[in-house]
């Protein structure tokens, strides 16, 4: 069985950071639990080289745009292996396979009638690379909020409004196309409210690959770029093809779930041809606000990985935001999670059972009697997490894989305590003491394989330790733990260092300093300005009983869109683990965009009688925000808690 797993690849307007290095680390983890399982893998990734503003910024260095390109793209072929990315292939689409590859897709779509020469007049993002409609534009920018130029200029137009109805045809018979729900809800939407047919060649720059028999025109940097999935595969490698999973940020899902398919479909590829699953992520913020190189936070995940291990920093991505949903990435999370659960859950499991071997017996693998209760449940345990983490990958949701790893880790922590072996010695019964300490080697061994996907590294020095071979996936073996593992006594045990040794307040207070970004001189000069007085009263006082008349429940935002005529509204559906979606109209469009709220976890007062703001325009909650109208903060809860829960 083949498994082909893609990461966008990377524009080189910017060298490798934690975003980047997120979608990266996500689709490796996939890969090496995919190889796991004695399945032929596929990994790729790369860098996007061509446009107008590689073209720009090349001339503002004063470089040609393939020497800034050789430059920028070096930085991300260096920068993966610090971090135990496995990738089988990297491409770049300044490579000659890729260029055919291009020209032969171009080919095959215009030979079957789905692109003619024209003129385009119209909105262009050269920051987006992307064109806009004059409805998609939001105060006079594109919808990202960049600025956008008027272009006139002939052009080769691609017919993607006869793709239409076939991709909504596509979408109805494949209803996991694109993950998670929401974003696919988000994707049909976009098609169901009209395609236009897309200028997909450009004559104002030069520096793209040439459009076949007309070298005047660039191909359009989306229609290069996407075709990188294709362009790729070797002649040996065409078993992969369709991939398996593309794995992207949700501000790209539009061009891997609409365009991407349509060019596919007017190459004559047929609908079993094309991608099972796009897979969108969502974005991280930092310490609460978003990356900007403005704002001085954009973080450089080489630092951090040199900091605190490359394995906890990709434990850490994730593990602490769920997978689909947005994030905050948080140093001192970060850190708390390090000591807590690598530290305490996994390594210190790990030191335990090591040091009770080397004292009861000898550093050497015990023999395994029958047990009894304590066992059994451990057992169950060890095959429950298996399953749980092999049903969270098949899903793509890494963050339930780790939480069910590393419930195990906990229960087996719990187990030590419960069967007392320092007790059983004392009482002098070495086969009871052999036979916790061989069930706790069994968990230690099966966290090894369960946790490699993630932990590459400290996986593998838990085999060293525990006297295992390393860990070498072949295609047909199934490495994945069915069952508890049995090993024969006798072998000895190569106690080491600890897997994540402990960070203590100075350490803390150190890493803390050289990690946190330093925002610009500017920003931190000037003092906070003191609040505006008030001229609002304070309300009139109530009881515990008027409060508890309140539901408060968490919600997470599925869809959000502009009410019309209402510069204040936002039209919202909201999770709150009803059978469908709630509704409610929110006055929130002076401080987000609604592509920024779906996927947010907001606080609801879910007993709010249903108000109606016009005829067939009712909403049914509120959400709870701080601030004027212009600057609003929405009171939100951290991951964890599902839809639905009460607010207490």
């Amino acid at each position: 069985m083949a498994f082909y797993v893609t990461t966008p690849i990377y524009y080189i307007n910017a060298r490798p950071h934690v975003g980047s290095a997120y979608t990266t680390i996500a689709c490796d983890a996939l890969a090496r639990y995919h190889r796991l399982r004695g399945e032929r893998v596929r990994f790729l990734t790369g860098t996007d080289e061509h446009g107008q503003k590689i073209e720009r910024a090349a001339a503002e260095r004063g470089v040609a745009p393939q020497v800034f390109a050789d430059e920028v793209a070096r930085s991300f072929v260096e920068a993966w292996p610090q971090l135990s990315i496995s990738n089988d292939d990297f491409v770049r689409t300044t490579e000659p396979r890729h260029t055919a590859g291009v020209q032969e897709l171009w080919r095959r779509v215009r030979d079957n009638g789905h692109i003619t020469l024209g003129e385009y007049e119209g909105w262009y993002c050269v920051a987006d690379e992307a064109f806009y409609t004059e409805k998609e534009l939001v105060d006079g920018k594109s919808p990202t909020g960049r600025a956008v130029e008027r272009v006139r200029e002939p052009s080769y137009f691609f017919a993607l409004s006869r793709f239409q109805e076939r991709l909504l045809a596509f979408y109805e018979a494949h209803p996991g196309f694109v993950a998670p729900e929401h974003r696919f809800n988000e994707v049909k939407a976009f098609v169901r409210g009209g395609l236009q047919d897309l200028s997909v060649s450009r004559t104002t720059f030069t520096w793209g690959v040439k459009v076949p028999d007309d070298e005047r025109h660039v191909v359009y940097v989306w229609f290069d770029a996407l075709a990188n999935y294709l362009t790729s595969l070797g002649p040996g490698e065409r078993e992969f093809w369709p991939p398996s999973v593309h794995v992207i940020g949700k501000e790209i899902s539009r061009f891997h779930a609409v365009y991407w398919p349509a060019f596919l479909m007017a190459a004559g590829y047929s609908d079993d041809e094309l991608p099972r699953q796009i897979y969108v992520h969502g974005w991280l913020t930092v310490d609460g606000e978003k990356m900007s190189k403005s704002a001085g936070n954009v973080l450089d995940p080489l630092k951090i990985a040199a900091e605190v291990s490359a394995d906890a920093l990709r434990y850490y991505l994730l593990r602490a935001v769920s997978f689909g949903q947005d994030g905050d990435f948080s140093h001192e999370d970060l850190l708390t999670r390090i000591n807590t659960e690598l530290g305490n859950d996994l390594g210190n499991l790990l030191n335990r059972t090591l040091g009770l071997c080397a004292k009861n017996t000898g550093g050497l693998v015990p023999s395994r009697g029958e047990g009894g209760d304590l066992e059994r449940a451990l057992d169950a345990a060890l095959v429950k997490a298996a399953r749980d983490a092999e049903a969270a990958l098949g899903r793509i949701e890494p963050h339930r894989a780790l939480d069910a790893i590393f419930e195990l880790c906990r229960e087996a922590n719990r187990y030590v305590d419960k069967a007392a072996p320092w007790a059983e010695a004392k009482r002098g019964d070495a086969a009871r003491v052999g036979t916790i300490l061989a069930t706790l080697l069994s968990v230690c061994e099966a966290l090894s394989v369960l946790l490699s996907p993630f932990l590459p590294e400290k996986s593998a020095e838990m085999r060293r330790q525990l006297a295992l071979a390393p860990l070498a996936p072949r295609e047909g073996e199934d490495h994945w733990p069915a069952a508890p593992p049995v090993r024969a006594p006798g072998a000895t045990l190569s106690p080491g260092q600890p897997l994540f040794p402990r960070i203590d307040d100075d350490q803390r207070r150190l890493l803390l300093e050289r990690l946190t970004p330093r925002r610009p001189a500017a920003e931190v000069a000037a003092p906070p300005a003191a609040p505006a007085p008030t001229t609002e009263t304070n309300k009139q006082d109530i009881s515990i009983d008027d409060f508890g008349k309140l539901d408060l429940r968490v919600g997470v935002v599925v869809s959000a869109a502009r009410v019309p005529k209402k510069d204040k509204l936002l039209d919202l559906r909201v999770d709150l683990g009803e059978p469908e979606p709630r509704r409610i109209v929110a006055g929130l469009a002076l401080s987000f965009t609604p592509e920024a709220l779906v996927g947010r976890r907001v606080v609801v007062v879910a007993n709010l009688a249903p108000r109606e703001f016009s005829k067939g325009l009712v909403s049914h909650g509120m959400l709870l925000a701080a601030g004027p109208s212009e600057d609003l903060r929405l009171v939100a809860v951290p991951d964890g808690p599902a839809p639905g829960t009460r607010v207490k």
